[in-house]
């Protein structure tokens, strides 16, 4: 079995490419941005978590709260421009995740480029975050930060 090419078809069903904003008093804009890929499976299915893991030699398991599952996912910047982002560019994902992959790559391409940081790059990540994931919960902040 090609275990690459497995990885890519498991997460274009169960993955997820993520960008998370968080209101923080900490950061200059008032925002805090996250990227993260994430693959969640039940605790007695968790040995592909653990491929995930050795495959791509980085990211953490852990529990997730939310629907008591695990959670493999990786959300270092570095990790996910060395590793993450090259594997799905070299093993394509096929549904319209893939579109989401698309997004998330460039998102996180600005966000090595620090320019999340000021307010054009910020208010463009937003737009953009807000076209990935579309049937999901998450909602983008709808006010522009002021150029």
């Amino acid at each position: 079995m090609d275990i690459v090419s497995y990885l890519s078809g498991y997460a274009d069903g169960e993955g997820c490419f993520c960008v998370t904003f968080n209101r923080s008093k900490r950061h200059a804009l008032g925002w805090d941005i996250r990227s993260s890929f994430s693959v969640s499976q039940n605790h007695d299915r968790a040995e592909i978590l653990g491929l995930f893991k050795s495959q791509f030699g980085c990211g953490t398991i852990r529990p997730d709260r939310s629907d008591k599952t695990l959670k493999y996912e990786v959300r270092s910047i570095r990790e996910l421009l060395a590793k993450i982002i090259p594997h799905f560019e070299r093993y394509p994902l096929i549904s319209s995740k893939r579109h989401d992959f698309e997004i998330f790559a460039e998102i996180c391409r600005m966000m090595s480029r620090k320019e999340h940081l000021m307010p054009k790059g910020f208010n463009k990540i937003a737009e953009l975050a807000s076209e990935m994931n579309t049937s999901g919960k998450k909602k983008y902040p709808r006010t522009k930060i002021k150029v």
